[in-house]
């Protein structure tokens, strides 16, 4: 295996530190070529004299001087500010671009990697939820991989190696229910941040895990697993798996089910997707059948967690509406996270935005950023931010 370029776009983040460590592990076969992150100047700078990429991107311009200052005695190039993001995503420096950055905001960039013909491994999710149709047709146009990072998507992903001429029934995602599993609203309504915070399985970051508690993160996988593997929305279930220990299962039209296995840990799909085609050994925890241990199963409670409905609504009607619907979240969890809006509130303000912004059938790249826009400014007007 000849050694890959890495750039890593959101390195600060949850995805990107544990994507270096793996790197770290692998000297021989990866490289770090470029690092970015939105705000938080100080880990980047001490990613950069630890990996020496060739360019870093500090996306907050206000932190630009710092940085560059920090790495003055290196030969890293520093620049600043979301168009250099994305023009650094252009650029031929780089063989893989693992796109880490949360939320909307990766979409631009990722989009630009497909366009320059370069590989992705996908951890954010939100690209495809927002643009699916356009991205994926882009990537077939461009012959790119797009490997998932997701740990469900990359299970699926796995499962389907070798199975190309064989036409998938149906996909089960499995959630682990976060850390609210069974509870009601009487309990949730007196929710807060930092309880919500607190994953029974993952260590993730703050966006995602919220995502997890309310699962909206499985929603939204819902939607990205539609757009990865060209399922219609019937295709797709999602079942509550509290071990996470079967990661997603693939079913197929003669009823034989694949499943993908392991300890819940993200370094491993990580790892997959920078080395793929090839599986690299590792010192990672295994799974130990010897101890006794029972994987349970049961269908989600979408009564009470009804964003996974207003997923399901998105999922089906397509258009602009899963583009609404992220923004809308987006909002509300970052609201919740500073303790401005409730958490069974935050399903509110989704569903009403998603009432509120005018459905498009068939959105242009324009029109998905138009919606967008016109959700966070309505949703935001629900919270008084």
């Amino acid at each position: 295996m000849m050694q890959k370029r890495i750039a890593i776009f959101g390195s600060t983040g949850s995805i990107g530190t544990q994507a270096l460590e793996v790197i770290a592990a692998n000297p021989t076969l990866f490289s770090v070529e470029v690092l970015t992150a939105q705000q938080n100047d100080e880990l980047l700078v001490q990613q950069a004299l630890q990996y020496n990429p060739n360019i870093v991107v500090i996306g907050d311009e206000g932190r630009y001087q710092k940085v560059k200052d920090a790495l003055a005695g290196t030969n890293t190039k520093v620049f600043a500010g979301e168009q250099s993001i994305e023009d650094v995503a252009g650029m031929d420096c780089y063989d893989l671009m693992l796109a880490g950055i949360v939320g909307f905001a990766g979409l631009k960039p990722t989009l630009r990697a497909v366009e320059q013909g370069k590989a992705v491994a996908l951890a954010n999710k939100e690209t495809l939820v927002v643009a699916g149709d356009i991205m994926m047709r882009k990537a077939i146009e461009k012959r790119v991989p797009i490997i998932p990072v997701d740990s469900e998507h990359s299970a699926i992903f796995q499962c389907l190696v070798g199975e190309n001429l064989n036409p998938i029934d149906k996909i089960i995602l499995t959630a682990s229910g976060g850390p609210f599993l069974g509870k009601k609203p009487n309990f949730l309504v007196n929710v807060k941040r930092d309880h919500a915070l607190q994953h029974p399985n993952w260590s993730m970051g703050a966006k995602i895990s919220i995502d997890s508690a309310t699962l909206m993160n499985k929603g939204l996988e819902m939607i990205e697993a539609k757009w990865l593997f060209n399922l219609k929305p019937e295709q797709v279930q999602v079942m509550v798996h509290p071990q996470s220990i079967i990661h997603s299962m693939v079913q197929f039209q003669d009823g034989s089910i694949k499943a993908q296995m392991g300890l819940p840990d993200m370094k491993l799909p990580i790892q997959y997707a920078l080395s793929f085609p090839q599986r690299l050994a590792n010192a990672f925890p295994r799974y130990d059948f010897r101890r006794p241990n029972t994987l349970t199963f049961e269908e989600p409670d979408i009564k009470t967690f009804r964003n996974l409905s207003l997923a399901t609504e998105a999922l089906y009607k397509g258009g602009n509406l899963p583009c609404v619907l992220n923004a809308a979240n987006e909002i509300a969890v970052f609201a919740f996270l500073r303790n401005r809006v409730g958490f069974l509130d935050m399903t509110d303000v989704i569903e009403r935005t998603m009432q509120k912004v005018p459905f498009i059938a068939q959105p242009t790249l324009e029109e998905y950023f138009e919606s967008d826009a016109e959700a966070r400014e309505f949703a935001a007007t629900l919270i008084h931010m």
